[in-house]
């Protein structure tokens, strides 16, 4: 049976990576931190080489693709030490690469670090959003809504279109998961945080099943308070609202916590192709390509990267 070129590249990979790695424990004597960072950021490489299709071996590499993945992770809002960071890791497996002969050019010698004077997507700091999260007052209807679809919106990474469109017939609260109709009426499933799911639940068990939807709108999910289906210009204003009074002077919008809940999933060690699925891009370009990965995998990223279900997991288990 003949060897497909996916088979090679992700068998070259995994190859060199695992040389790698021996070479940053042994001989580099690396504490083992400083060796999965540096793993985890050329398998990041690697898996955004996969999603666009470009099927390279390390071997391969020039500074074009390396060039492609900076300007990636610029786009989702990673911060520049973030940035740094991965082209660090970059390099040195090139360098290693070069010290072993395997290559006798690094692709990554004239990339410069990101340029820190280009304007990044504004992202929030997870201790910023849970500020505007302890804010939302819970004793009203409104306020119970506000705090669920905030919620839902950096759990799940929704653009805030998806969010307003939300149906009753989209949710799968049992076994977490929503179902969304992104662009070009593309559907997918994503898993729910379950802070996000608490307090959603609270929003319909309180407040929702009491009031009176207008005529067509009953199958919304989140009205106002004339009972039709929210505006996307009512959340802007809602987090502009927060986001004020909490004092946070960025100039963010619902697309904030979208940005937000993929670069604090990146930053944590999530997989690229998890992220990409969850977000609706059919490829990390928004080419023709689609990666489909499994349920079960997709919220087990949301359960071990999301800095919210990291912190309810230290708190349960400090109980």
């Amino acid at each position: 049976m003949e060897t497909t070129p996916e088979q090679i590249f992700l068998q070259s990979w995994s190859h060199f990576i695992r040389r790698f790695e021996n070479y940053l424990k042994l001989e580099k004597n690396l504490a083992e931190n400083s060796v999965e960072a540096y793993v985890r950021d050329i398998q990041k490489f690697g898996q955004f080489l996969e999603i666009k299709q470009q099927f390279l071996t390390p071997l391969q590499v020039q500074r074009l693709q390396i060039e492609q993945f900076l300007e990636y992770l610029f786009q989702i809002g990673m911060t520049e030490t973030s940035q740094a960071r991965i082209l660090s890791g970059i390099r040195a497996f090139y360098r290693f690469l070069e010290y072993e002969n395997f290559v006798s050019e690094k692709p990554t010698e004239l990339i410069s670090m990101p340029n820190r004077r280009r304007k990044l997507p504004t992202v929030l700091e997870f201790e910023e959003i849970e500020k505007m999260l302890a804010l939302v007052d819970l004793s009203t209807p409104e306020g119970s809504r506000n705090r669920a679809m905030l919620e839902i919106l950096y759990s799940s990474g929704l653009r805030v279109s998806e969010l307003v469109g939300l149906r009753f017939s989209d949710l799968f609260l049992e076994v977490g998961l929503l179902r969304i109709i992104g662009k070009g009426s593309k559907e997918r499933y994503v898993p729910i945080g379950t802070d996000a799911q608490k307090y959603l639940q609270i929003y319909l068990d309180f407040y929702r099943k009491e009031m009176n939807p207008k005529k067509g709108q009953e199958h919304f999910i989140f009205l106002n308070r004339r009972g039709s289906a929210l505006s996307r210009v009512m959340v802007f204003l809602i987090i502009k609202d927060l986001a004020k009074e909490v004092g946070i002077s960025k100039n963010i919008s619902p697309h904030t916590f979208r940005h937000s809940f993929a670069t604090h999933l990146i930053e944590g060690g999530a997989d690229l192709r998890a992220v990409q699925d969850m977000l609706g891009h059919e490829s990390i370009t928004t080419t023709e390509i689609y990666t489909h990965l499994d349920i079960a995998y997709l919220r087990q990223t949301i359960d071990e990267f999301h800095p919210r279900s990291r912190l309810s997991k230290r708190i349960s288990d400090a109980q």
